[in-house]
């Protein structure tokens, strides 16, 4: 990990992944994960993308997302050190292997069953719950192991209880986000979400999926009907879709942001996959409201 990039694990076990995270954000990237997160920005504001969710966040946002929802959170630019972006974030990341079926299905977690729901859009919790839920975060990091397995259950049961949340992806968004049940389209997937600003190597993506490079482009294309590279491109043009909305961002920022190397490139494919050249979606979806 570079120096300018330091994740803090104050505490983790199997069940939990607990701590502060501090970020520059030169290195964040457009990504999903299969484990639920809740998070609370302590320091910072920027843009949060959560899904087909665009929105502003500064110190005080709390954000509930399910597993395997895409989402970053852009730091506003230092203008006294433009190559920094700031944030500083409390963590609350868990599978779903810490509440059990059949936990869920008694009475008493109902709310808390009602919670890991909402999360499937993402959800902001604000007000009266966002104090509430807040306040229980930032013991988490300090709290011993069974203590902390209490307070997640309140944590949990209060934001099931409440109504001062606001869902984040569409519902359409949902119904046509990315699935599959074949585990190495999974793997490459997730690979290029978390990898799409680097140069990507096609032998470290054969190796995780456990085949030969020709043989990987060959099943990808047989797959999903393009190359990897078609569909990378079509990652990083997804990306820039959303950092097109904020009208502060200038095109070539969108560009570089989204793992384009320059922007004669960035124009040719964004204009192959939408249609329409970068300019001409921006002013097309500049009265969108985010």
């Amino acid at each position: 990990m570079s120096a300018s990039l330091e994740k803090i694990k104050l505490k983790a076990n199997e069940s939990f992944s607990i701590g502060i995270f501090q970020d520059n954000f030169e290195e964040c990237t457009w990504h999903y994960h299969d484990n639920y997160e809740i998070s609370f920005i302590t320091e910072g504001s920027g843009k949060r993308i959560v899904a087909d969710s665009i929105e502003e966040f500064q110190p005080g946002d709390l954000v509930f997302i399910g597993k395997n929802i895409p989402h970053v959170w852009i730091a506003d630019k230092d203008f006294d050190a433009p190559t920094q972006r700031k944030l500083e974030m409390v963590y609350l990341q868990f599978s779903e292997d810490v509440l059990s079926g059949g936990m869920l299905s008694l009475p008493e977690f109902q709310y808390v069953a009602k919670a890991l729901n909402l999360s499937e859009r993402g959800i902001r919790i604000k007000d009266q719950t966002l104090n509430e839920v807040s306040n229980l975060m930032l013991q988490l990091p300090y709290l011993s192991s069974f203590d902390r397995m209490i307070v997640f259950l309140e944590l949990m049961n209060i934001i099931g209880k409440s109504e001062n949340l606001v869902y984040l992806a569409s519902n359409d968004y949902i119904s046509k986000r990315f699935t599959t049940k074949n585990k190495r389209i999974e793997t490459i997937h997730q690979y290029l979400m978390t990898n799409y600003r680097k140069e990507i190597d096609l032998g470290k993506i054969a190796e995780l999926v456990s085949m030969a490079e020709g043989s990987l482009c060959r099943f990808f294309k047989n797959q999903m009907g393009i190359t990897i590279f078609e569909y990378l491109n079509k990652i990083k043009v997804d990306f820039a879709c959303k950092l097109l909305m904020d009208k502060n961002l200038s095109i070539t920022d969108v560009a570089l942001d989204s793992g384009f190397n320059n922007i004669s490139h960035f124009n040719k494919q964004f204009k192959r996959i939408t249609n329409l050249q970068p300019s001409e979606y921006r002013m097309r979806y500049k009265d969108l409201k985010y």
